[in-house]
């Protein structure tokens, strides 16, 4: 659960609500352009992490240990993450996407060792509470994260004070994207200092062969493994399904940030205080899962937070800065005081409030259902294909994004697309059945 706690910090303040929409609507003078890019470097991990995964994944098998494989990534990532304060406004747009790619590349191989030490760890009847608490509390500490960012560091651009009305810690400069760089170096101090309980306290498999002899098992065995899971047919069916809709999920996650911050000129404080409105419910979200996924099974969380999901989806993609549901709801552009000022930034935040509830549970369930599905001994090559399934067609999703706003220049209509990757993964999921046990096997 310390896992997920030290890593979530990275994807709640440097890929969805602070760095990342710094560097569409700061770091540059072309928007457009910078969304693009950013979608461009999700796309280049995507596919780098799902040719990887599997045979990473295999490889852990034949060597039993996953610390030191978490230890190598965990070095690249920390690395990567201080250089972000590199990031300067004209910087080299190439330079932070080679940093965002090693970075997003390094945390999704540590997962793959960190979940593949679940079914050994924890029993089939647990697992789905433990996994959506560990990402409630993942969401607690990237929320922690935030608010210090919001409160501490993040000043007005006008002003140059934070929400306390203070100047930021450090004397950083907003006019300079300081406030927003800074959560590079400060997601890696903290990963490094909370993933250290992982590495002391939780007990790792037993080193079985040498590096070596481990990677040759582990390659000779992935075409043994491609064919088995087509004999397993319960259990491909819900990989092909999540290939598709953590497609939808992952394009929300990476662009849901900048496209406000593009749409309505938020600042990163703006950007920040919405970020921690979407973790408070997110922490409810996976609470209440934890609860349904042990009553009712994993595939109904999921299918439930599917469909909040696409409500929400279309929410966001039919808001404009004046009007909400395609124009049916009309509203007026002037502003009240405060945050979020305009009707149409309010409508914007309830449609949040729905992937704030899902988006952790979507992703905790998944990976419940994935843990049932498997026996202690193949839980490293499944979940490598595991993390294939969640990435193999994720450049898809950005990819797709990216052509429709570089075409039209409309990067609500690039949102759009997102509804076709969830849509399909919904229908596909609700005609695959649930996980089922025999004889200590898993039966598809």
């Amino acid at each position: 659960m310390m896992f997920d706690w030290a890593a979530q910090p990275y994807f709640t303040v440097v890929t969805t609500f602070i760095f990342g929409p710094y560097f569409v609507s700061r770091m540059t003078d072309d928007p457009v352009m910078a969304q693009t890019a950013w979608s461009n470097a999700a796309t280049i991990a995507g596919i780098i992490i799902a040719i990887l995964s599997p045979i990473l994944g295999s490889i852990a098998d034949h060597s039993g240990a996953r610390k030191p494989w978490i230890a190598v990534f965990a070095v690249i990532k920390i690395i990567c993450l201080a250089l972000l304060w590199t990031a300067a406004p004209g910087s080299s747009v190439a330079w932070v996407m080679a940093l965002i790619i090693l970075t997003s590349i390094a945390a999704e191989f540590s997962i793959v060792f960190n979940d593949s030490m679940m079914p050994r760890l924890v029993s089939q009847e647990e697992v789905g509470r433990v996994s959506n608490t560990a990402w409630g509390l993942g969401y607690l500490g990237g929320m922690i994260v935030l608010i210090a960012v919001v409160l501490l560091l993040a000043g007005s651009p006008e002003t140059g004070m934070t929400l306390l009305g203070r100047e930021p810690l450090f004397g950083l400069d907003p006019q300079t994207g300081e406030d927003a760089r800074v959560t590079g170096p400060l997601s890696a101090i903290w990963y490094f200092v909370f993933i250290l309980p992982m590495f002391l306290f939780t007990p790792d498999a037993p080193k079985a062969k040498k590096f070596g002899a481990a990677v040759r098992a582990g390659l000779g065995e992935i075409s043994h493994t491609l064919h088995e899971l087509r004999a397993r047919r319960n259990l491909l069916r819900f990989l092909i399904a999540r290939m598709i809709y953590q497609d939808g999920v992952n394009g929300l996650l990476v662009l849901g940030g900048v496209f406000a911050a593009a749409m309505f000129g938020w600042s990163t404080m703006e950007i920040g205080i919405y970020g921690i409105i979407l973790n408070v419910v997110a922490i409810l979200g996976c609470a209440i899962a934890g609860r349904i996924d042990r009553l009712m099974g994993s595939k109904t969380v999921v299918l439930i937070s599917l469909g909040m999901l696409l409500a929400a989806t279309l929410g966001i993609v039919s808001t404009g800065v004046d009007f909400t549901l395609f124009g049916l709801i009309p509203l007026p552009i002037s502003a009240t005081e405060g945050l979020f000022a305009t009707p149409a930034e309010k409508a914007y935040i309830l449609y949040g409030l729905l992937i704030g509830l899902s988006f952790g549970p979507v992703q905790a369930s998944s990976r419940s259902y994935m843990s049932r599905s498997v026996e202690v001994d193949e839980a490293g090559r499944y979940f490598g294909i595991y993390a294939l399934s969640g990435r193999a067609t994720s450049f898809m999703a950005t990819l797709s994004f990216s052509l429709v706003t570089a075409a039209t220049g409309s990067a609500r209509l690039g949102m759009a697309t997102l509804l076709i990757f969830l849509i399909v993964g919904f229908c596909l999921l609700w005609n695959t059945a649930y996980p089922a046990r025999a004889n200590g096997r898993t039966t598809s």
